[in-house]
C-alpha cells in the first residue's frame, strides 16, 4: 500500500465511522518497531508502521487507523484525547478501534551479555545489564551470585 492509498483509506474511515473529514496528512514511518501508529498534537498528522500495510494485516491496520483517528478527532474537539480519558475510551469502543497494536516481530533481540551462576544451587542467570552481586541474591535459594562470563 502506498502513502496515497493510505491517505485515502484514513479519509474514508474518518467519514464512515466518525462522520467527520480528515484534513491533514498521513505519513509512513519506517523507523517504527513496536508502534502501530502515532498522532502528532502539533500539526495533527498521523504516522503508521509500514509492517501493517500488507494485505494479511488489513484488519489490524483498520483498527490502528480508528485508534489514531480517535486521538485526532477528540483533540480537535477539545475533549479528552489521551488513553486514560473517558471520552477516548468511549469513542474507541463505539467505532471498534484497537486498544493495542499486534506484535509483528520487528523488535531487535537484545544480547544477554552477562552470565551469573549461584554458588549454592547452580541456578544460572543471563542478563543484558550488569547487576550488583552484593545486593542481589539467587531467587531459588538466596545464595550468592558469581559472574562467570562477561561477553
Amino acid at each position: 500500500m502506498t502513502q496515497q492509498e493510505l491517505q485515502q483509506l484514513v479519509e474514508q474511515i474518518s467519514l464512515e465511522y466518525f462522520k467527520r473529514p480528515f484534513r491533514h496528512r498521513v505519513v509512513i514511518n519506517h523507523r517504527f518497531k513496536t508502534t502501530g501508529g502515532r498522532y502528532h498534537l502539533a500539526d495533527h498528522h498521523l504516522e503508521f508502521n509500514p509492517a501493517f500495510l500488507t494485505a494479511e494485516l488489513r484488519t489490524d491496520l483498520i483498527g490502528i487507523v480508528k485508534h489514531e483517528l480517535t486521538h485526532y478527532h477528540l483533540h480537535l474537539l477539545h475533549r479528552g484525547y489521551r488513553h486514560q480519558d473517558r471520552d477516548f475510551k468511549v469513542l474507541l469502543q463505539q467505532v471498534g478501534g484497537s486498544r493495542f497494536a499486534l506484535d509483528v516481530g520487528n523488535r531487535r533481540p537484545q544480547a544477554k551479555k552477562f552470565h551469573y551462576i549461584c554458588t549454592n544451587c547452580g541456578q544460572q542467570y543471563h542478563r543484558v545489564k550488569r547487576i550488583d552481586t552484593r545486593r542481589y541474591r539467587c531467587g531459588v535459594c538466596s545464595g550468592i551470585l558469581k559472574i562467570t562470563t562477561k561477553m
